[in-house]
């Protein structure tokens, strides 16, 4: 329990997300079943099949909505009860718990009939959704605010509701588009979606204009804020959706002039726009562990220095010496008077303690160095990728650098823990920062050995080449959660504003080969040149990092 305690912020947030993906994907599914595929059902070939996937997609997601609804109250129960000291019957009894065990119910009530032989008809399925939609809003910032409450509660249902219809119907519309092969049939369906889609945009456009102008408030709270910069960022890939959903919907027009046109973009591109939806979704996932700009007067990161932080310098490429650290420096000084007293010497730093370990200079040297050899690592990866795409044959062997930048960043990325520091390998997984860190280098080490063997002929299976695409976007939206244990609060905001560029261009990254593999033509071309130069953003983004 002790345990569950010290990670709750993290588990939360990557729980969050995983509920928002599957309450999405469940709502998008049942609103295009009932709004599409059970109106085309005579119109399209196998429509009843379309029909039953539909469901199928929807009745799944539903159920594991429920799963993650009940671990989230459990979760978050439990630290209440340990923390608080409440007893069960009062931890239930509270509003987020309350809600979430209604949500968990509509969603299972939601699965089971539309998984059941004969699925229910609209009217009971929309009631659930109704049901689910209100639940969820009532777990959200606008339930706790104390002004403005109805406005913003209408407002985050909408917005939740926008989600859902675009990108949580996504997932149904490329199954449908892999179940047709017929062009009007193509047409008919891309049509009906185009416009589902607008209508899923416009909740989205309005609903976050008013959160923004009650949540945010001010340009400075925008650019100054944790809240302020995720924002940001969810806009930055909403504008990537828009474009890629302009392309579609092109695609259906080409289709109305000519029933023969390719649908294999709009296939590539829904496909695209999934995962950045995802990644949407877990950043909103990390807005709720912050409070909205607006609440935080104090604080806020100023224009002027961001600028002075951001100000490139010289790479900092020699290390300091380890026992400069303040961790070594004060369990050295713990040592030496436990040895004069001749009593065993206490730790300077217990992981999950909650107590944020000390910094001194030679600690911010250290992760500057740190982030700096990692911006060669990423350059040297991206000079290769380019060198590769030129045609540079001996250049295909680039994914093994990524192994020298995860022993790298194992070895120096957290110099308290095992194999520099005094804390144990298994116990340092208590402390949040190390556990992201560690799942960092597992992917990155994953990433570089299927790849490599992608590129050199050794994997030869079509499924092994989307392993790079899939984790680099994966590690992108996982950095979007990464939070930094640093006291300071403008310090530690200033170093999550460098790290959410380098999120959105490891989703970039990623979806970018995704597409060099999936399409053809000049979107294959283009997309083959723009994941090397995403990396080579990342690698001079890293190199000009800083924290003083």
């Amino acid at each position: 329990m002790a345990l569950l305690i010290d990670l709750f912020g993290y588990l939360s947030i990557v729980l969050h997300g995983l509920t928002i993906v599957a309450q999405s994907m469940a709502l998008g599914g049942v609103l295009f079943l009932v709004f599409l595929a059970r109106p085309f059902t005579g119109a399209l070939p196998d429509g009843v099949t379309l029909a039953r996937r539909t469901g199928v997609i929807a009745g799944w997601n539903a159920l594991a909505l429920t799963v993650c609804e009940l671990l989230a109250v459990a979760m978050q129960v439990a630290v209440l009860m340990n923390s608080v000291g409440l007893t069960l019957a009062e931890a239930v009894t509270a509003q987020f718990a309350v809600a979430g065990l209604v949500k968990a119910a509509a969603a299972a009530a939601l699965g089971t009939a539309l998984l059941a032989p004969r699925p229910a008809s609209a009217a009971p399925l929309l009631a659930l959704c109704l049901v689910v939609l209100v639940a969820a809003t009532m777990t959200t910032h606008a339930a706790a605010r104390l002004s403005h409450s109805s406005i913003l509660l209408a407002a985050t249902g909408l917005h939740i509701l926008g989600a859902a219809i675009w990108v949580g119907g996504i997932p149904s519309f490329v199954m449908a588009l892999g179940r047709l092969h017929d062009g009007a049939a193509f047409r008919r369906v891309g049509a009906r979606f185009s416009r589902m889609s607008i209508l899923g945009v416009a909740c989205i456009l309005v609903s976050a204009a008013t959160m923004t102008w009650f949540y945010i408030g001010s340009w400075s709270a925008a650019y100054g804020t944790a809240y302020g910069v995720m924002v940001g960022a969810k806009v930055a890939m909403f504008a990537a959706l828009l474009l890629l959903g302009l392309g579609n919907f092109l695609v259906v027009e080409r289709l109305r002039a000519d029933p023969g046109t390719s649908v294999l973009r709009m296939r590539r591109f829904a496909e695209v726009e999934i995962g950045i939806g995802f990644s949407i979704f877990f950043a909103a996932a990390s807005l709720t562990s912050v409070p909205p700009a607006v609440d935080l007067a104090q604080d806020r990161v100023t224009w002027a220095e961001i600028v002075e932080r951001n100000t490139p310098h010289l790479p900092r490429l020699v290390s300091p010496d380890f026992d400069a650290l303040a961790l070594p420096t004060l369990q050295a000084q713990l040592d030496a008077e436990a040895a004069r007293a001749r009593t065993a010497a206490p730790a300077a730093f217990t992981p999950g303690s909650g107590e944020l370990p000390t910094r001194n200079a030679a600690d911010i040297a250290w992760s500057e160095y740190n982030h700096h050899w990692a911006g060669l690592f990423v350059l040297a990866i991206g000079l290769l990728g380019l060198a590769h795409r030129a045609g540079l044959h001996a250049a295909r062997h680039w994914p093994l650098v990524l192994l020298g930048l995860a022993a790298f960043l194992f070895v120096r990325s957290d110099p308290e823990t095992w194999p520099l520091g005094n804390v144990g390998f298994f116990a340092s997984f208590r402390d949040v920062e190390v556990l992201q860190h560690r799942v960092f280098v597992v992917l990155i080490v994953a990433f570089a050995l299927f790849e490599w063997g992608v590129r050199t002929g050794r994997l030869r299976r079509p499924g092994a080449a989307l392993v790079f695409p899939l984790l680099t976007a994966t590690g992108g939206a996982l950095l979007l959660t990464h939070s930094h244990a640093i006291a300071n609060v403008k310090d530690q905001l200033l170093v999550e504003m460098s790290h959410t560029p380098l999120a959105l261009a490891g989703i970039g990254a990623g979806w970018s080969r995704w597409l060099e593999l999936r399409t053809e033509g000049s979107i294959r071309r283009v997309a083959g040149w723009l994941w090397p130069i995403c990396f080579l953003v990342v690698g001079i983004i890293l190199l000009v990092y800083r924290e003083a």
